[in-house]
């Protein structure tokens, strides 16, 4: 017997029994489409959170002063000023894209006809695009704002609804800040939230920084922001930040410089612990359908005894008796799998008929992995029944009841 006719042969015995054929496959077109779908979750949930990080800004260094003792004159020395992020431009060449610096102070404006403490960042030309905000209306503030000290100010969406009513309304009004009358030139949100624990806050003003010099005692950059230009220099960018900001201050100054690499590796180190323990669960499954399609076959076997005695007396070769169950099991795994891999896909496929704001991934691996995975339970389970049916005595089958 050749495989053409095993097949034939078993697609033969498996239409007698479509029902049976049917419930046996059905595990393995719930596992197969659960593997599918659990590599496609996990990946769009992986890209998912680490654009979010990114989000924040790409390849990011941030550094601000911490702590270095108790003499007021000595601690005020000791803060980041915009020196030392002229000095780190100056050190750090075309290894960064940009620096930029942030000046917060808070100040007390009418939102709503009621007084409000509300955040003010001054910021230079390079802020905007280092911690990759999204503007909504109007302009970013561009060098000749910073060198010119011009009275302008950006609000974040929020903040000009609250005021304005709506964020084009609040283009070109006018705010006073510090008693001094600012023009409002756009308004902005971050493309990732940092819910509050940045320097931006729902309702944060920025305006220049050559201006906020004139409402502060002391300069005190908090914090500096670096951009990094390529990945693989941000832990050797971190380290540099430190050695410049201690080499320009007294030796006890403590600065906190940190970078999001950390983040993103720790998120993706957690993705793909998550997605490992989801595929052992397919697995799991799919193991489970290998053993029901063993014992279906076995039940097979029994069933059809004087059948396989009657083709030995005619002729039939034990290998081709263990070939035709052995691609009985085969095929049901196979169309079973090829079910579930089909399942699998036309879910996450139909997600992108409805929804553009998420992206989800499809991995041609895993649809690689599942037909694999349906082969060798197909094989794997299906050998211990063929066998059986193979080493029965011919004649002792025929007499079978």
């Amino acid at each position: 017997m050749n495989i053409a006719e095993a097949v034939r042969f078993s697609l033969q015995s498996l239409r007698a029994n479509r029902l049976r054929t049917f419930l046996t496959a059905l595990g393995l077109i719930i596992g197969n489409a659960s593997v599918i779908l659990v590599v496609t979750i996990s990946l769009a949930s992986r890209d998912l959170i680490l654009d979010l990080i990114r989000g924040i800004g790409s390849n990011l260094v941030y550094a601000s002063y911490e702590a270095g003792g108790q003499n007021t004159a000595k601690v005020e020395a000791d803060f980041v000023k915009s020196a030392d992020v002229e000095a780190l431009r100056q050190d750090l060449g075309n290894r960064i894209i940009a620096a930029t610096a942030v000046m917060p102070i808070q100040d007390q404006i009418v939102v709503n006809g009621k007084v409000r403490e509300v955040p003010i960042d001054g910021v230079d030309e390079y802020y905007a695009d280092v911690r990759n905000l999204v503007l909504l209306t109007g302009r970013k503030f561009d060098a000749s704002d910073i060198s010119l000290r011009a009275r302008v100010a950006m609000l974040t969406d929020k903040l000009a609804i609250r005021i304005f009513g709506s964020q084009n309304a609040a283009l070109n009004q006018t705010i006073k800040v510090n008693q001094l009358q600012f023009t409002v030139i756009g308004t902005f949100r971050e493309r990732t939230s940092t819910f509050g624990q940045g320097e931006i806050q729902d309702d944060t003003i920025l305006i220049p920084i050559t201006v906020m010099k004139y409402f502060v005692q002391y300069e005190r950059i908090e914090p500096v922001y670096l951009e990094v230009r390529r990945a693989s220099d941000v832990p050797a960018i971190t380290e540099r930040v430190n050695e410049v900001l201690h080499q320009r201050h007294r030796a006890t100054a403590s600065y906190n410089i940190q970078n999001l690499k950390a983040i993103l590796d720790t998120a993706d180190a957690v993705s793909t612990v998550l997605t490992i323990v989801l595929i052992i669960v397919s697995a799991i499954a799919l193991v489970i359908s290998g053993i029901g399609i063993m014992n279906i076959m076995l039940v097979t076997v029994t069933e059809r005894t004087r059948e396989i005695g009657l083709r030995m007396a005619v002729g039939a070769s034990r290998l081709d008796v263990l070939l035709q169950f052995l691609v009985e099991s085969v095929i049901i795994s196979l169309a079973g799998g090829a079910v579930g891999i089909v399942i699998g896909l036309a879910i996450p496929i139909s997600v992108r008929l409805f929804t553009n704001q998420v992206r989800v991934p499809i991995s041609p691996v895993s649809v690689l992995v599942a037909f694999a995975v349906s082969f060798t339970v197909g094989v794997t389970f299906g050998l211990l029944p063929a066998r059986r049916a193979s080493q029965l005595n011919p004649t002792e089958a025929l007499r079978y009841e």
